[in-house]
């Protein structure tokens, strides 16, 4: 289950300052530190306990692994000896080639670096067997705290080490990056790319050398330069060519990280070469040049190269631009957001749905633009409990004349704009994009309908963008209740329901919670067109507080005669909304039913109703569709009332209101 979405609006692209703390106490990485000195112990991390939970969820490790703290495995541990570089990066029993691919990048970007690992932290003066590493995740920089006990076998690092056994930097900074991903194991398999914008809170950019410009090789070399992190790989075509060796050194389906490019004169021709380095701190390239390959090798014998820019700026272009970030959070959840791509039509218009309106050209050019990654989040963390990478991407439409969620008929007639080059399951998706100004609608999605995941949303414009949740509009329209018709003047039918109402009520002339149980589940069982369980007593107490005007806890005929017209109005409505004619209505439905009947929520108040009343097959019967309105209109009413009353009473939003007095 996804965190559901919370944050309605964009939010500001964060400027990187203090990270947030994220340790279980609330105490930063200096007020650990310094209790701990206090108290003259060791740091021991619970939240990352030195135990096989924190290395395996799926396995046990097949020999005793031993956690040591480095002063136990060597005499004079040193935090970085000589300075942070690609060599102090050597592979161990973990699969995470594509994680030490990034550490090596990084390396090559000292500002980067002194972000992700903080310099305040050594084996000397002030050491208490604990230290911190900085993270980008979804918008925010996270400080993570661990203590310095590691996995061993023998004495030796059973995973990633450096060169130098009295270094311990990287290994640090893997179980870091392993407790923010909730194990050891959760590293196994991934792309540099993930790592590299983790590091950086850079964008991704993706180049097929099959497809690559010709002037790839100064994309590259200006890459570098920028401080750009980059990694490569050769794709394998099957599961059993997965880290095969070619005949040439290289590994299939192994990450790679490209630490230089170069020129040379060699017998009066300009070779252009490049470098890339294996993990492993082993089997190379043994070929032409060999350390160094020559560019020529390099695009004909791997497939794919990753790029993390700092910034979004064209590789292709000289000039350096300032960039505009807006920032979306949000959610796909089943049953009323996770509507799936366009191939999809009854459900697509359910996704969230983003205004951006381009209001500014480039200097100099007729069109505005903008560059758009999708990031589905913590997947890596979740796959403990089996989730796997979602197929994502994203379409953009022209925005017609309305401010509200885009219907189904809209994108029945309505071809999109613009759009991802491809749905793909990759942690993040990101392309450019050059539109001219005007309004349009920005919907992320999964492929398939129905899948559930958080993400988040990235715009990046040279000029200033602004952008707008469809899905944070709140309107509640709910008309006064009719005025009853005088008896004198009452119809013939109005007549005969005032005789029902008398042999219902009694003597009283009320009908009590317990009466109005009694003939609702009489007349609504007779239904043959919609499914009905059976409304409970506490329902009907919840009508009654919604019609009673009087305050006595029963309803007079005319307060019973609103319900009931009411009622007759909410049958229909359910009627016109069960597509299939199944005597149910699809929660994917349910958005625009709550419309026609005077609501129209947020996406997070749509989710959590859904949550609440539909059932495994994202259906909801009647009795719980009439649950649901009642209690949406007992708590629209209350709020009108109390914030017309005393307008300084209410700080909430009718949204946030609705969701503390419906207790879903």
């Amino acid at each position: 289950m996804p965190y559901l979405y919370r944050a309605p609006g964009p939010q500001a692209h964060p400027v990187p300052k203090d990270a947030r703390t994220t340790h279980s106490s609330g105490q930063n990485f200096e007020q650990l530190r310094q209790e701990c000195l206090q108290r003259g112990t060791l740091f021991e991390d619970a939240d990352f306990p030195a135990s096989n939970s924190s290395l395996f969820y799926s396995e046990r490790p097949q020999v005793p692994f031993v956690w040591k703290r480095p002063g136990e495995i060597v005499k004079n541990p040193e935090f970085i000896l000589g300075g942070a570089t690609r060599t102090d990066i050597c592979q161990g029993e973990l699969g995470d080639c594509w994680l030490l691919a990034a550490i090596a990048s990084l390396t090559l970007n000292q500002k980067a670096l002194a972000r992700v690992i903080p310099q305040d932290q050594s084996f000397g003066p002030g050491y208490a067997g604990i230290f911190h590493f900085q993270f980008w995740q979804h918008s925010e920089w996270l400080d993570v705290v661990i203590d310095d006990r590691l996995p061993t076998f023998r004495d030796r690092l059973v995973f990633l080490h450096s060169a130098d056994h009295n270094e311990f930097w990287s290994a640090l900074l893997e179980k870091a990056y392993a407790k923010l991903n909730g194990s050891y194991e959760a590293l196994k398999g991934g792309s540099a790319i993930e790592a590299m914008e983790d590091f950086t809170g850079g964008v991704a950019e993706t180049f097929q050398m099959k497809e690559a410009p010709e002037n790839f090789y100064e994309i590259l070399e200006k890459a570098l330069k920028r401080g750009s992190l980059l990694g490569c790989f050769i794709d394998t075509g099957s599961a059993a060519e997965s880290e095969a060796r070619t005949p040439f050194g290289l590994i299939k389906g192994h990450a790679y990280s490209v630490t230089g490019i170069d020129q040379v004169n060699f017998r009066g021709q300009r070779i252009e070469l490049i470098r890339v380095r294996n993990p492993w701190g082993q089997v190379e390239w043994n070929g032409s040049w060999s350390d160094r390959m020559a560019f020529k090798d390099f695009k004909a014998h791997f497939d794919k190269v990753e790029i993390c820019n700092l910034t979004p700026d064209a590789l292709e272009e000289d000039a350096v631009h300032k960039w505009e970030v807006t920032v979306h959070q949000g959610s796909w959840v089943r049953g009323s957001t996770a509507g799936g791509c366009r191939n999809f039509l009854d459900t697509f218009w359910t996704n969230p749905q983003i205004k951006l309106s381009l209001t500014e050209k480039d200097e100099g050019q007729e069109e505005c633009s903008f560059l758009v990654a999708l990031m589905q989040k913590d997947r890596r963390k979740l796959k403990r409990f089996g989730a796997n990478v979602l197929t994502i991407g994203y379409a953009i439409y022209e925005c017609p004349d309305k401010d509200e969620h885009l219907n189904k008929d809209f994108f029945r007639y309505h071809a999109s704009r613009a759009r991802s080059k491809t749905f793909i399951n990759l942690r993040e998706v990101s392309d450019r994009f050059k539109l001219p100004p005007g309004e349009y609608i920005l919907i992320p999605s999964t492929f398939e309908p129905h899948q559930e995941a958080d993400f988040c949303l990235r715009i990046f414009s040279e000029k200033k963008a602004i952008t707008r949740d469809m899905d944070g509009n709140v309107d509640i329209d709910l008309p006064e209740p009719p005025k009853p018709t005088p008896p004198d003047q009452e119809t013939e039918e109005e007549l005969r329901f005032r005789a029902l109402f008398e042999q219902v009520a009694g003597e009283d002339m009320e009908v009590t919670a317990e009466e109005l149980e009694y003939v609702l589940n009489a007349v609504l069982r007779k239904k043959k067109d919609i499914k009905f369980k059976k409304l409970s007593l506490i329902s009907c107490k919840n009508i009654i507080s919604l019609m009673d005007t009087s305050g006595n806890g029963k309803l007079e005929f005319d307060e019973f005669k609103v319900f009931w017209d009411k009622l007759k109005q909410w049958i229909n409505l359910f009627l016109r909304f069960d597509a299939d004619k199944s005597g149910t209505m699809s929660t994917y439905e349910l958005r625009t039913a709550l419309k026609a009947a005077g609501f129209q929520l947020s996406s997070h108040l749509l989710q959590l109703i859904v949550l609440r009343y539909a059932d495994e097959e994202l259906q909801m019967d009647f009795d719980d569709f009439l649950n649901c309105l009642v209690r949406l209109e007992n708590a629209s009413r209350v709020f009108q009332a109390l914030s017309t009353k005393n307008k300084e009473f209410i700080h909430l939003t009718i949204n946030e209101f609705i969701h503390l007095t419906m207790n879903i």
